[in-house]
């Protein structure tokens, strides 16, 4: 009588990170404000975060608590694949997520991304390495449509566009949008809006009340319900080096972040 066989033990494959790009070509709209706090608050609610710094300007990482002078190795590195993403990482102990982050040098990399092959899928092609590292790769991209934010762009499954309840500010959403829709057909069959989050929120201006309706109106639940108040404390914490959610976690602002990182694992939910 012949043994049975043992029965087959598949290996589940590896869950995938969920890449997520913050954008918004108007400056000033609180872009690494949203990536760095969202960052933070995914990993208080027990999400595994690798946060990508796209700015040379390096806000992100220095408000990760990483200093970016004193960087070895950076985005810039990697985008030139001199580095990989697992060697040129770096653990914020105060945020709890890792980061890859910028300084300078990263200015320097659009020139010399032109004539390079690949040169908008640099970063897709480093960040697919390490997917399985994390639940989620949060993107801060410069307030341009440079090389650097394309890269940013083809990498992501979707973007979260912080904007400020003003009428300009609904003017650089159509722009955006339209160059969303741009990569979506001719680069990346993967990108969408995954929605727009109202930052610097001040309900006792009749005029901000009108265009957060406006945008619920137009855009329905692609806008996030969580809401992000105009709030010291936030603006405060990136000189102490900490994200908001973790210098003062009682302030209105961090309660907001902790709110829409919340928010996002269920959306992240909704989308598998």
């Amino acid at each position: 009588m012949s043994e049975a066989e043992p029965p087959t033990v598949t290996t589940p494959e590896p869950a995938q990170a969920r890449v997520f790009c913050v954008a918004n070509q108007k400056g000033g709209v609180g872009k690494t404000t949203t990536t760095v706090n969202l960052a933070a608050g995914l990993a208080k609610v027990g999400q595994r975060v690798l946060l990508v710094d796209l700015d040379p300007q390096g806000n992100a990482t220095m408000g990760s608590g990483i200093d970016k002078r004193a960087l070895n190795l950076s985005v810039y590195d990697v985008l030139l694949e001199a580095a990989t993403v697992a060697e040129s990482r770096q653990r914020s102990d105060v945020g709890g997520y890792d980061v890859l982050g910028a300084n300078r040098e990263l200015a320097g990399a659009e020139v010399e991304l032109v004539t390079l092959d690949r040169r908008d899928q640099r970063l897709r092609g480093a960040l697919r390495v390490v997917t399985a590292d994390y639940d989620f790769v949060i993107i801060d991209c410069p307030p341009s449509l440079s090389l650097l934010t394309l890269n940013g762009l083809c990498s992501a499954h979707g973007v979260i566009v912080p904007m400020q309840c003003e009428y300009f500010a609904l003017e650089g959403l159509t722009d955006l949008v339209n160059t969303i829709k741009q990569v979506h057909a001719n680069l990346n069959r993967d990108l969408q809006i995954i929605g727009l989050l109202r930052v610097m929120f001040d309900p006792r201006i009749t005029l901000q009340q009108q265009v957060s309706e406006q945008l619920k109106a137009h855009f329905g639940s692609k806008v996030f319900d969580a809401v992000i108040p105009r709030n010291v404390r936030l603006a405060e914490a990136p000189s102490y080096g900490r994200p908001g959610v973790v210098f003062d976690p009682a302030s209105r602002g961090a309660q907001a972040y902790l709110e829409f990182a919340r928010e996002m694992v269920e959306r992240v939910k909704q989308m598998a």
